[in-house]
């Protein structure tokens, strides 16, 4: 048997984010706490969503400490604020980090902490407060998931929480609020859904209602994204991401990733990697060590990119895989400030903890340690 969730609402469409009030406010709430970073909050089209939610009568308290990948600091202190303010709702709004920090926080407020006591595969006890995200990147697709990543100080080791309890109540696709986005995180944001769409695809997780949307999102993102990056004011591009990142967000939440994610979460908490920027230095490597063991789905997703009729056995797939992280400008993990020797010394250890998260068990062919660590050092550059 295969589960099939999503959200009870999705909004979608340039100004969707502007109707979250009024059914913030049909549904009871009457205090609702923002959860975001400062940079967002400036920005026009947040200050606008705010404003509507305040319009429609509801209360609003601002969290403005999201400063990078969510920490058990962040999330403790964004906890503490809330439940100062006597919030009776949580709104997520930014990228994958601050919609990650109010999904844990969503949960903290109906269950005694600390957040440690959720990790793994639903250990969330059913009930939280009403809980909305709204994405201001095209990526993560956080706003349609039921999962949560946290850094984990103590051990040094990103904390994956996956529950239907994380799961939003209301998810949000602007294209209007990704506007305000450098390109630097556009391209991460971008690869990360590809990223999302692929593996949900390729997952041995991966069932007949995730498929379809997996190879929308395909075809999507690998379009949009070059002619976003040509010209930020392509608008049907912005909402073509924008779709094509809910589209994998649904997917992989259903379906799960595989390989590229747990050696990803590694790269983040040893060297801090932004996390759709680790897949994006990974996922041309790891498509093509997984290829072999999947080479009619592969090829089904070249023909999605454009790339041949689906016959084939999806080396076209990789190498326009690589074309494209190419032609966005995904840096090297020697661009992103990561050590070679400091590397070196952690790769065994980096491989135990991706195998570790689970995600590598989904991936079409299984990797040992040993070729996880060949991995890690092919795509050192």
């Amino acid at each position: 048997m295969r589960e099939f969730r999503v959200p009870g609402l999705i909004l979608t469409g340039s100004g969707s984010s502007l109707g979250i009030g009024r059914i913030l406010r049909m549904r009871g709430v009457r205090h609702a706490f923002v959860v975001s970073d400062w940079f967002i909050l400036a920005t026009a089209g947040a200050r606008a969503v705010l404003a509507a939610i305040a319009d429609a009568g509801v209360q609003v308290t601002t969290h403005d400490r999201v400063t990078g990948e969510p920490t058990m600091e962040m999330v403790e202190r964004a906890h503490r604020d809330c439940a100062t303010a006597g919030a009776d709702a949580v709104i997520g709004l930014g990228g994958g980090s601050a919609m990650d920090v109010a999904k844990a926080v969503a949960i903290l407020m109906a269950h005694d902490g600390p957040l440690t006591r959720f990790e793994g595969a639903e250990k969330v006890p059913g009930g939280r407060v009403p809980l909305a995200c709204i994405a201001t990147t095209a990526g993560t697709g956080s706003e349609v998931t039921r999962f949560v990543i946290v850094t984990d100080e103590a051990r040094d080791r990103k904390m994956l929480i996956s529950s239907w309890e994380a799961m939003p109540d209301i998810a949000v696709a602007d294209p209007d609020l990704t506007r305000d986005v450098p390109s630097r995180p556009m391209v991460a944001a971008g690869i990360d859904a590809l990223t999302h769409a692929i593996e949900s695809y390729v997952s041995r997780r991966s069932q007949p209602m995730t498929d379809p949307l997996a190879l929308s999102a395909i075809a999507r993102l690998s379009r949009a994204l070059p002619r976003v990056l040509a010209n930020p004011r392509d608008d049907e591009a912005r909402a073509e991401m924008s779709v094509g990142a809910l589209e994998a967000g649904i997917a992989f939440s259903n379906a799960s990733v595989a390989l590229v994610h747990g050696m990803a979460r590694p790269l983040g908490a040893y060297f801090g990697v932004p996390h759709g920027m680790a897949n994006a230095v990974l996922l041309p490597a790891v498509c093509e060590f997984s290829r072999r063991d999947a080479t009619d789905r592969y090829a089904r997703i070249g023909t999605a990119m454009g790339v041949g009729d689906g016959s084939g056995d999806g080396r076209d797939t990789v190498t326009a895989i690589a074309d494209l992280c190419r032609s966005v400008g995904v840096p090297t993990l020697s661009d992103l400030g990561v050590a070679r020797d400091a590397y070196d010394l952690v790769l065994g250890a980096m491989a135990s903890d991706a195998i570790a998260s689970g995600s590598p068990a989904n991936n079409p062919r299984i990797a040992t340690e040993a070729e996880i660590v060949d991995l890690y050092r092919a795509v050192w550059a």
